[in-house]
């Protein structure tokens, strides 16, 4: 008798390996947890590695993911976020939850779309992971094409740009090159956890408008400059 991926219990912060997966018993536990599972998956060439987040790690994505969002809002930038929805790409035999992404660039190709194909729809623009117990997997989203990804590991925000099919550590980002977000998202990430979220918000945009006659400008932000927006 087969065992079902509902017969399965991990523990938070937990991860579970299982081999020699062909792409239609991946497809069969995609359908049986559909999209709004609590676990993460990704697929590659027979391997299925399923993961499942801490609430810490769920904290961390979600205030990062707002503040990305603020950014984009700030910028009058459209763009569209997907979650952790599954990127797959059967003839490349990959898949991939990510914790967070989002079409920028491509927003206008993808909206309104219900359901991707990425053999004839962009992969995300920008991909979020954190990674406190569980492995970002570049691998995947290199050969999916993501040109962005970032990568917190509950201190530090890396950041990675797709080139010539590889990514590569960067200081700043490709699609907000003019703000030192290494040193910022960190920044506000902590003050999100003793000041509220919504108070964090507050101050991230406050700090943005201090960045320039043109909303922001290139420079690397100084801790006086993070406080100065505290009351």
């Amino acid at each position: 008798m087969p065992l079902e991926f509902s017969q399965l219990t991990l523990s938070p912060g937990s991860q579970l390996l299982v081999n020699h997966v062909n792409w239609t018993m991946f497809e069969h536990i995609l359908a049986e947890i559909g999209e709004t599972a609590a676990s993460r998956l990704s697929y590659n060439n027979g391997l299925l590695e399923i993961m499942a987040p801490l609430p810490e790690h769920e904290d961390d994505k979600e205030i990062i993911g707002d503040l990305i969002k603020l950014l984009l809002e700030e910028l009058q930038v459209e763009f569209r976020t997907l979650g952790s929805t599954t990127f797959k790409h059967q003839l490349m035999q990959y898949g991939v939850e990510p914790d967070q992404c989002f079409y920028i660039q491509h927003e206008s190709v993808i909206r309104g779309k219900k359901r991707l194909d990425l053999t004839i729809d962009p992969p995300p623009d920008l991909v979020l992971e954190i990674d406190l117990t569980s492995r970002t997997h570049f691998d995947n989203y290199e050969k999916l094409g993501v040109p962005e990804l970032w990568r917190y590991d509950g201190k530090t925000l890396e950041i990675h740009l797709l080139q010539a099919g590889t990514y590569r550590v960067s200081k700043t980002s490709l699609h907000f090159p003019q703000l030192p977000l290494t040193e910022a998202i960190p920044y506000y990430v902590e003050r999100s956890k003793v000041i509220g979220r919504n108070a964090t918000m507050k101050e991230f945009r406050r700090w943005l408008a201090t960045q320039g006659g043109q909303i922001f400008r290139f420079g690397n932000p100084k801790s006086e400059d993070l406080d100065s927006s505290v009351d």
